[in-house]
């Protein structure tokens, strides 16, 4: 029986001497302990070596796969004609059988073998030290998780990660450069700040002009496009109020524009190459959110698998952790983007739909991410799908919100021609337009008439409140005369006596006057509410104790009359 087995180096057929011993299987890892013991039971008979490091990888994946090599196939045709072939794997003896017609055996004491050999193969195998067999193992394990994991060069993140901080840092010692350019060549020439705004033109027209006097005669054409730039620039350059400077600080301010456009022209470089790289790893990715937001994406993450392990919630706040944390210490609301907002979808989304759409686009660029990934393709259709469903909604957002806008609670308003009347063929109508109803317009008249009668029964009782209000102050004023001088008791008798009479007309008078104000009274009075009705019972109430008071003292002014006339 021969027995299979694979090494980094190649494969190697040992020869079983005694197949006695494979019967004791809990006692075979005995005859390994030591090589001589190893080599009573195990030769080996041939070795097949690979040649390169490509066709042990290639070898190898299809071992794994449970498939023999065209080199395998070709050693065992050669060497195992008529015998027995022990194996690791039981499909690949299978296979081996069904090709070759070789008979393969797999079971616990052809395992126990495989312990045994892979404890002695540098003594069983000449020519193959330990310090050979660890670098040629570790070199195959390394190319064969690569394959497993579809490595590739071109898809390492590291260098995006590094360019987009790298560019990071040139936009900021850029605006540092421009700043301090515009700064010092202000001194001589301030009023070119404010004709030129675009930092590297004007690190170029100071390149190009060094003193303000040459102004008038260069020709910036090519650096101004428009001409009545130029043509201020040139007016200004005559009449301006900057110092004069010399030769040698105008030959540094030039040092220093050639800084800021050796900048400006290796950032345009270094993102042409961030732009091809995003492409090339993240294809889908760069069609959802655009290459500056992508790559800044992944650095914050550390890698693009990193990413695709996160949420679409985690991707939708990366980069405002602070603003997280701070909010969930103080209870407040929680931010809705981080590096996602400089998005051009949430660009041009309203304020009020911001949030909706940061939150569907981290949902789409989580998927893109893990496509991107982990998936076999190289193209950007899910990106590219994913934008065009998210511009719809957006869409269907800023419509919905117009509509509002416009006064509908519902959108817009959907306006029908009435058909209900109408024949189905000819345009006539089955029923006769309706005429306007002029009876309907003797309501509003009746509401006209009953305005004026509620006026004068307004006046009628202000004015009978007026009167009843000046009665007890009569009967007040005589008692206070009665208790005075004597000598007018007589005078005071007569005038009481024709008062009287009069008084007693006059409470008739009024009482007639109610009774004929509320035969006056229309129905129209019980409609005006549980308020009126508690008027007037509080103005009858007031009337029954006015009257009270009046004969009450009647009675004393009688009873003070017969005492006065008892004491005469």
């Amino acid at each position: 029986m021969l027995v299979l087995f694979e090494t980094p180096a190649g494969f190697a057929l040992f020869k079983v001497l005694d197949e006695g011993k494979l019967d004791k299987v809990d006692d075979l890892w005995k005859e390994f302990t030591t090589s001589d013991s190893a080599r009573r039971v195990v030769e080996l008979k041939a070795f097949n070596k690979f040649e390169n490091t490509s066709d042990a990888l290639s070898a190898a994946t299809l071992i794994i796969d449970s498939k023999p090599s065209k080199g395998l196939r070709k050693f065992l045709q050669k060497h195992c004609e008529g015998e027995t072939l022990a194996v690791a794997d039981s499909k690949l003896g299978n296979a081996i059988k069904e090709k070759l017609k070789i008979d393969c055996v797999h079971n616990s004491a052809v395992m126990e073998l495989m312990r045994g050999l892979r404890n002695q193969l540098t003594e069983l195998i000449t020519g193959l030290g330990a310090q050979d067999l660890g670098p040629m193992s570790l070199g195959l394990s390394h190319s064969l998780s690569r394959y497993k994991l579809k490595f590739s060069p071109e898809k390492v993140d590291t260098m995006i990660i590094q360019a987009i901080g790298l560019l990071d840092d040139l936009d900021k010692e850029l605006n540092t450069y421009a700043m301090r350019v515009r700064e010092w060549y202000g001194w001589h020439f301030p009023e070119l700040t404010k004709i030129v705004t675009d930092n590297i033109q004007y690190a170029k027209v100071v390149k190009m002009m060094g003193n303000r006097a040459n102004a008038v005669k260069i020709d910036f054409s090519e650096i101004l496009s428009d001409e009545d730039v130029e043509t201020q620039l040139k007016e200004a350059a005559v009449i301006s109020m900057g110092t004069e400077v010399s030769d040698l600080d105008l030959l540094n301010i030039r040092e220093l524009c050639d800084q800021v456009l050796a900048l400006s022209e290796y950032r345009a470089q270094l993102y042409d190459y961030l732009k091809s790289r995003m492409n090339t790893i993240a294809p889908n990715l760069t069609a959802l959110v655009g290459e500056l937001v992508g790559a800044r994406l992944i650095a914050h993450g550390g890698s693009l698998l990193n990413l695709a392990k996160q949420p679409g919630s985690t991707i939708q706040i990366l980069g405002a952790e602070k603003a997280l944390f701070r909010a969930l210490k103080t209870k407040h609301s929680t931010p809705k983007y981080g590096l996602i907002y400089h998005a051009s979808l949430i660009g041009k989304a309203s304020q009020k739909h911001k949030g909706k759409i940061s939150r569907s686009l981290a949902a789409k660029t989580a998927l893109a991410i893990r496509y991107d990934a982990l998936g076999d393709g190289e193209d950007n259709s899910i990106g590219t799908e994913s934008r065009l469903k998210l511009e719809t909604r957006l869409q269907v957002l800023e419509k919905t919100e117009f509509g509002k806008s416009a006064g509908s609670a519902k959108g817009k308003p959907k306006i029908e021609a009435y058909e209900k009347d109408r024949k189905k063929g000819a345009g006539a109508l089955i029923t006769p337009a309706k005429t306007y109803n002029a009876a309907a317009d003797v309501v509003l008249g009746q509401s006209t008439e009953e305005t004026p009668k509620k006026s004068e029964l307004a006046s009628k009782k202000r004015k009978h409140h007026d009167a009843e209000a000046a009665l007890p102050t009569k009967p007040a004023a005589e008692a206070n005369e009665d208790g005075g001088q004597e000598r007018k008791k007589k005078k005071k008798k007569k005038s009481k006596e024709t008062e009287t009479p009069a008084a007693d007309a006059d409470g008739e008078k009024k009482k007639k006057k109610k009774s004929k104000e509320s035969e006056e009274e229309p129905a129209v009075a019980t409609a005006e509410g549980e308020k009126k009705k508690k008027k007037k019972k509080s103005g009858a109430d007031g009337e029954d104790v006015a009257m009270q008071t009046e004969e009450s003292g009647k009675k004393d002014k009688k009873k003070k009359k017969k005492k006065h006339a008892d004491d005469e």
